[in-house]
């Protein structure tokens, strides 16, 4: 019995296209002793995913022939450990591929909660990078105002929406007036502001008259040093991704560094989800707590077959997503 999988045929030197991914049959693996065999259901789709293929990051980089690297909802087939059994749910770093075989002490045997997609979207990288990066990192406060890039993105969608529970002023930065739109009447942002606008930095400065507490940054290049303008003293800036740089041969970067973080005494720090996981229980409760009252809302972009997984991070990358993108690549199990 033989199993899909997509690997990178072939490493970009500079736009992510389709033709460098190439559909791969192979055998069904089999479990060794202390693995499981996984059957995958969801594949997240990131930035990060490009970036892997620019070089080692927190994690090894991906090669050309490799099957591309993905974090993964999965059911458990088959268990030769007696840490899981079949019809589990769990967690993997896994690849773009039907059926993966790990070691059953690299997984993470996930809660029944439905629909599974939530456990990628509000109560999973997302939701808890939002979460982290906001509150552990930013140090909001009531009453401050958060300025956050990508806004209508996987993570940035949920930062803006953590801070209005917060009791923040929000404002969003996106690709288009839809999206802008999308951004106020949907998520509830107190405002949001397009890039793409010839006067986008006029109109960020009339939407913020009184100053950025803190800056939650998903895209680098010129929004980060246009919102680095913007900053009040003892700032903070919050580096989650730089989305804006990872499908370009020439990336730019702020021409206002270091002077700005000097003159305005700006702290700016990068982080990984994972440097916060000894909280990840009290993110849950908040993030249950907020979704249950109404204060945020799911939101999940969603397409159907490992075939469309080449597609959806393409497409990421343009920034054609409304919330956390993801494949489905199986049904939810019954």
């Amino acid at each position: 019995m033989n199993t899909y999988q997509i690997i990178v045929a072939e490493l970009p030197e500079g736009t992510l296209t389709s033709g460098h991914f190439k559909m791969r049959e192979v055998a069904m693996p089999k479990p060794a002793e202390g693995e499981v065999l996984l059957r995958t259901i969801l594949m997240s789709i990131d930035a990060a995913n490009r970036s892997w293929m620019q070089g080692a990051t927190y994690r090894e980089a991906v090669k050309a022939g490799d099957a591309m690297a993905t974090y993964a909802i999965c059911e458990v087939i088959e268990s030769r450990s007696d840490r899981l059994a079949p019809g589990d749910i769990v967690a993997a770093e896994s690849t773009w591929s039907e059926h993966v075989a790990l070691p059953a002490n690299k997984v993470q045997k996930l809660p029944d909660v439905r629909p599974l997609s939530n456990l990628l979207s509000v109560y999973g990288i997302a939701g808890k990078t939002a979460y982290h990066g906001l509150i552990g990192v930013g140090r909001a406060m009531a009453g401050e105002t958060v300025l956050v890039s990508a806004a209508a993105g996987s993570v940035g969608g949920y930062v803006g929406q953590i801070a209005k529970a917060m009791g923040c002023r929000v404002v969003g930065i996106a690709g288009g007036e839809e999206k802008c739109r999308w951004v106020r009447d949907t998520l509830g942002f107190d405002d949001c502001v397009d890039y793409r606008d010839k006067s986008f930095f006029k109109a960020l400065r009339a939407v913020c008259p009184e100053g950025v507490d803190v800056y939650f940054d998903n895209v680098g290049g010129s929004v980060l040093e246009s919102a680095l303008f913007m900053m009040n003293e003892r700032g903070r800036v919050v580096c989650c991704g730089a989305i804006s740089q990872y499908d370009s041969t020439k990336p730019t970067g702020p021409r206002n560094l270091p002077g700005l973080v000097v003159v305005k005494r700006l702290r700016m720090e990068g982080f990984i989800v994972m440097d916060f996981a000894r909280d990840d229980a009290r993110a849950l409760r908040a993030l249950r707590t907020w979704v249950d009252a109404g204060r945020i809302k799911v939101t999940e972009d969603i397409t159907d077959g490992l075939a469309s997984a080449p597609g959806a991070l393409i497409g990421l990358l343009a920034g054609d997503n409304k919330g956390k993108r993801m494949v489905r690549v199986a049904p939810d199990p019954k």
